[in-house]
C-alpha cells in the first residue's frame, strides 16, 4: 500500500526544510531540536501514577520514570527508547510508555541510558543491561512481579533491550519472560537487505542518516559485528524469550527486522511479527496522530498485555 498520507505530508515538510547534510550535524543540537519537536506534538494519556527515580550503578547514576496503571503487584515492562543511540529521551518517548502501561496492564519503566557521541559503544548497552538487573533485584521496592518483567523498546532501543535479555542469558541469570520490539536494529548489513536499497531515501530514516548515527556510536566499523550491536549473530539466541517484533513497510531497515524474527522462529523461539504497511521508521513517534501507527502501538501492547497474563513466567 503507499504510503500513509499524514505521513507523506510530513515527509515532503521534511524534505523541503532540510537544508544541511549529515557531515554538518551537530548531534547536540540535533538532539535538541527531536526532543523539542517530539515533546510538542504527544498526547499523553493518563496513567495513575508517574514516578521519576535516579538508579545508582557502579560509577554513575541513571534517570529512569515508573509508569503505573493500578495499585496490585504487576508485570513490568523494561522500555529502552529509540534515537540511534544519539538522540530520544525520558520526555520523547513519555507517550508510548502511557499508552503501554494502560494498554497491557502494567508498570513500564523507562530507562534513560547515556548518549553517544559523549558516549560511545557499548556504553549504552551495559547501561541497559545494569538497568534491567537493578530493577529486577528492587522488584519488590518499585512493587513489580520481579517473575513478569519484559523488555522492550523502538529501533536503536530494540536492540538494547534484546541485547539487555541476552547479556542476562550469559549471565546465568535470565530476566526477561518477553520481548516487545518496534523495528529495532538486529544485524549486519553483508547481504545488502532488498529495504535498504528501495527505501534508503526520503523516508526520514535513510541510509546516510544510518552511516552518521553509526558514526557516532561505533568506535570503528569492527564493532558492527559484535553481538551486543547485531544480536542476530549471537549464540544465545534459542534461549530468548517469547518475542513480539513489529517492522514498517516503508522502513529502510525492515528486512533486518524479518530476518532477526524468522531466525528466532528456526530456533524455536516463540515469535509474533507483524509488519504494518504504509507507515515508516519511528512510527511509535507519532502514533498519536496517524491511526494506523496508533492500531500498531496498541495491537502490540493488548499482546504483551496477553502475554504477561497467560505465559509462562521466565525460565
Amino acid at each position: 500500500m503507499p504510503v500513509n498520507p499524514t505521513i507523506q505530508f510530513y515527509l515532503n515538510q521534511f524534505q523541503n526544510q532540510l537544508s544541511t547534510t549529515y557531515d554538518q550535524l551537530d548531534p547536540l543540537e540535533l538532539r535538541r531540536q527531536e526532543d523539542a519537536m517530539m515533546t510538542r506534538f504527544q498526547h499523553r494519556e493518563h496513567v495513575l501514577d508517574v514516578e521519576e527515580r535516579w538508579i545508582t550503578l557502579p560509577n554513575r547514576s541513571l534517570p529512569i520514570r515508573i509508569y503505573r496503571s493500578s495499585r496490585t503487584l504487576a508485570p513490568a515492562l523494561v522500555y529502552y527508547h529509540g534515537g540511534g543511540y544519539v538522540t530520544g529521551s525520558l520526555d520523547t518517548h513519555d507517550a508510548i510508555c502511557r499508552t503501554i502501561a494502560n494498554e497491557a496492564d502494567c508498570t513500564v519503566i523507562s530507562v534513560g541510558y547515556r548518549l553517544a557521541p559523549e558516549h560511545k559503544f557499548p556504553t549504552a548497552v551495559y547501561d541497559s543491561y545494569e538497568a534491567l538487573v537493578w530493577i529486577a533485584d528492587h522488584a519488590s521496592e518499585l512493587e513489580i512481579d520481579a517473575e513478569r518483567i519484559a523488555v522492550g523498546g523502538d529501533s536503536a532501543g530494540g536492540t538494547l533491550a534484546t541485547v539487555s535479555a541476552l547479556m542476562a542469558i550469559e549471565q546465568g541469570r535470565p530476566l526477561a519472560m518477553h520481548q516487545l520490539l518496534f523495528y529495532p536494529v538486529t544485524g549486519t548489513e553483508e547481504n545488502l537487505p532488498l529495504s535498504l536499497i528501495e527505501y534508503a531515501t526520503g523516508y526520514l530514516l535513510d541510509e546516510a542518516l544510518i552511516r552518521w548515527f553509526q558514526h557516532q556510536y561505533f568506535h570503528d566499523e569492527a564493532e558492527l559485528t559484535h553481538p551486543y550491536a547485531s544480536p542476530i549473530v549471537s549464540p544465545h539466541l534459542a534461549k530468548l524469550p517469547p518475542t513480539t517484533l513489529l517492522t514498517a513497510e516503508y522502513d529502510p531497515l525492515r528486512d533486518l527486522g524479518r530476518a532477526y524474527a524468522n531466525k528466532l522462529i528456526s530456533l524455536g523461539v516463540p515469535v509474533t511479527y507483524q509488519n504494518y504497511g504504509g507507515l515508516i521508521h519511528g512510527f511509535v513517534n507519532y502514533y498519536t496522530y496517524v491511526p494506523e501507527a496508533r492500531r500498531a502501538v496498541k495491537e502490540s501492547a493488548q499482546a504483551l498485555g496477553h502475554a504477561f497474563h497467560t505465559q509462562k513466567t521466565r525460565p
